[in-house]
């Protein structure tokens, strides 16, 4: 016996107002906004019905921080599990933008080749972290649904690994919106995706930090 249903879930909105990019630094938390949208994919997923009966979290304080509903609604400790952390940026600490990465040449270097990339850890390993995660996930109930709360990046890597789409790709074009659900299944022995939720659409529209690229 496994798991019925994988939903990976983003965190909510983080209190952020240099807007810099975080990545794995600490003490990014939740903001206000952000902790609403945690209990709406909370709230939306104990609509369903569907039982829960494992909760999964990145170690990263936003992501510990959106699991609370989900423990709070399902009775549930989150644990912790490394490996759908967010990856490791050169960036971190910066405000990134066209402009400001311009005109500092000596960060040039980083951006030489996107399709690695170059400024972070690759796509594969990523991938491969993820997906193994998510499987061991599978396996770690009798039935019933899992939960993890992880970041954007990680989720979209194993959504395009499963939908067959290139891992390479414009940051601008994931999908994959705060606090969003992406749900999985395992069929015939191969993850298969079944949803996409965005319960947090209307609380998003003012959001002010939307996430890490």
């Amino acid at each position: 016996m496994a798991a019925d249903r994988i939903h990976l879930v983003r965190h909510g909105e983080v209190h952020n107002p240099d807007g810099i990019l975080y990545g794995r630094l600490p003490n990014f938390g939740l903001s206000a906004r952000g902790s609403k949208m945690a209990a709406i994919a909370a709230e939306t997923i104990k609509a369903s019905g569907r039982p829960v009966t494992a909760l999964f979290a990145s170690p990263l304080q936003r992501t510990r921080e959106s699991a609370r509903p989900f423990s709070q609604l399902f009775g549930l400790e989150a644990i912790l599990e490394e490996r759908i952390i967010e990856p490791h940026n050169i960036f971190e600490g910066r405000v990134v933008s066209g402009s400001s990465i311009f005109i500092k040449p000596h960060l040039w270097f980083h951006l030489r080749n996107p399709s690695k990339p170059s400024w972070g850890e690759p796509y594969e390993q990523i991938v491969a972290r993820v997906e193994a995660a998510v499987i061991d996930a599978f396996n770690s109930v009798q039935s019933g649904d899992v939960v993890m709360v992880s970041h954007q990046l990680p989720i979209w890597m194993l959504h395009s690994q499963v939908t067959g789409k290139k891992l390479p790709h414009n940051p601008k074009q994931r999908r994959c919106a705060l606090s969003s659900i992406t749900s999985f299944e395992m069929q015939n022995g191969k993850l298969v995706e079944v949803g996409y939720q965005d319960p947090a659409f209307e609380l998003r529209k003012n959001a002010i930090d939307v996430g890490a690229v």
